[in-house]
């Protein structure tokens, strides 16, 4: 099973937030999350923008999850995954 740290869309249309969940790469989009590691508001500004639970994040990092590349650039701007 190959597990991914990805973006879950929610909210209507033209006004989109989203959860950064762990899933199997296989599930859909939308479909049931394995956990939630955080939250992405494209519109809000400031620190409300970006809310991460960075220790569980590192934990399935260290465990082998892989971040997709949009995910990949929301944690380099927390400086939480650095690729090597």
């Amino acid at each position: 099973m190959s597990v991914k740290i990805r973006l879950k869309r929610f909210g209507s249309k033209k006004r989109p937030y989203y959860r950064l969940v762990v899933m199997d790469s296989r599930t859909a989009r939308d479909g049931r999350a394995i956990e939630e590691v955080g939250h992405y508001h494209p519109i809000e500004a400031g620190e409300r923008q970006l809310v991460i639970k960075e220790d569980r994040v590192r934990e399935w990092l260290s465990q082998g999850a892989v971040p997709s590349d949009t995910v990949k650039n929301l944690l380099n701007s927390k400086n939480i995954y650095m690729p090597q």
